[in-house]
């Protein structure tokens, strides 16, 4: 064997070669060696003969070294590249494989299209340290439990942050989305009322221990030291509703929902600027279009077929899921709330009464028994005082 051809050669062509050389010297017979190699006899003998006329490189396949008649041209390559370079320059492989079968009717796959742009340094190879973690196994039924979480991003590309409400089911891995302002209790609480209002009632929310969520530092305090029970708006509002929250002690731990965010980071963003969204009213139609394809593609079939979503009556909800704050009333009939006043119109033997603002805007004054009438006063206005 030269030595040339051991660098050419892998491991089963070696050992195609020395059987091949024992049957040569009749060490072996050639149906014996062809059972070995588990070939055909004709196949077999071919390999003898190419042996005996090219020596030990005739074991190596004829195909070694030459271009593929499947290979794409150089000039389609660099059609592709440039498409790429025009209006996917941001795009992964996969998304942009994707697309260009979606928009521009070229069809090609992610890997070769990701070798493309390593070699042409348009993308670059990312290598992440991964740390250790436990797998926790998905629940078995749709709406056993749902992740919530929301991300702050520049979605829409303007140069000013809005933020996304995403829920994903942890069975199904489905997910529904709206986007809001900011991430505060009433963008959590008209979310959910979305969701319910879809979907049903889920069994648990997990969530993370943003302030949203979860009440502040000083109010747990205080409800330990007298005795009380510290639940945020949000998580009182979940009770009501016999819904279980659950807090995540890290990002990892609710890694489903965080994983979708930097995905829709990337696919999401390029979706709202194929179609020009540019307002919160035009991303929310958008994303549902989006989510629907989204879902068809991602999602997964529970272990269980059982759905135990709830079926709730939407007054319910609305009643549940508002800011309630209690308030005394002054003698003269009236509260002060948020540096207003209001004057309760109505007799109400209630020293504290109940004000819920509702996600829609509205507010509610109720005592323990009945929702009462009341109307804003007028702040009075700057008087300045004269000196005699």
């Amino acid at each position: 064997m030269k030595k040339q051809d051991i660098f050419i050669m892998n491991q089963k062509e070696i050992r195609r070669l020395h059987i091949v050389k024992k049957a040569i010297a009749k060490e072996i017979s050639q149906v014996e060696a062809a059972e070995v190699l588990g070939i055909s006899e004709r196949q077999f003998r071919r390999k003898v003969k190419r042996v005996r006329e090219q020596g030990d490189s005739g074991i190596i396949h004829q195909s070694r070294g030459r271009q593929s008649t499947r290979r794409i041209k150089e000039q389609d390559q660099q059609k592709i590249l440039k498409i790429y370079q025009k209006k996917y320059w941001d795009y992964g492989a996969t998304l942009a494989s994707e697309k260009l079968e979606e928009k521009d009717e070229i069809k090609i796959s992610k890997e070769t299209l990701r070798k493309w742009l390593l070699a042409e340094g348009l993308r670059q190879k990312q290598r992440r340290r991964k740390k250790h973690r436990q797998r926790r196994e998905r629940k078995s039924c749709c709406g056993q439990m749902v992740q919530v979480d929301g991300s702050h991003h520049d979605w829409l590309e303007i140069g000013r942050e809005i933020a996304l409400m995403g829920y994903i089911d942890d069975a199904t891995s489905r997910v529904h989305g709206y986007f809001y302002e900011y991430e505060g209790v009433i963008p959590a609480m008209e979310s959910l009322e979305r969701y319910i209002r879809k979907n049903g009632k889920p069994q648990s929310v997990y969530v993370d221990k943003h302030s949203t969520y979860r009440s502040h530092d000083r109010d747990r305090w205080r409800a330990m030291t007298f005795g009380e029970e510290s639940l945020s708006q949000f998580e009182r509002g979940c009770k009501e509703l016999e819904i279980t929250v659950i807090h995540a002690h890290s990002p990892q731990a609710k890694g489903r929902v965080e994983r979708l965010f930097r995905t829709l980071q990337d696919r999401l963003v390029k979706e709202l600027r194929e179609e020009g969204a540019k307002t919160i009213e035009q991303a929310n139609k958008v994303l549902e279009q989006y989510l629907k394809r989204h879902n068809a593609k991602f999602s997964v079939e529970p272990m269980s077929k059982a759905n135990i979503h709830e079926r709730v009556s939407i007054k319910r909800v609305k009643e549940a899921l508002s800011i309630k704050t209690s308030r005394r009333v002054r003698n003269d009939f009236t509260i002060a709330h948020h540096k207003n006043l209001y004057q309760i119109k109505e007799h109400t033997v209630d020293i504290d009464v109940e004000v819920r603002e509702k996600v829609d805007g509205r507010l509610e004054i109720w005592d323990k028994r009945k929702r009462l009438k009341y109307r804003k006063i007028s702040s009075p206005k700057n008087r300045t005082l004269s000196l005699c």
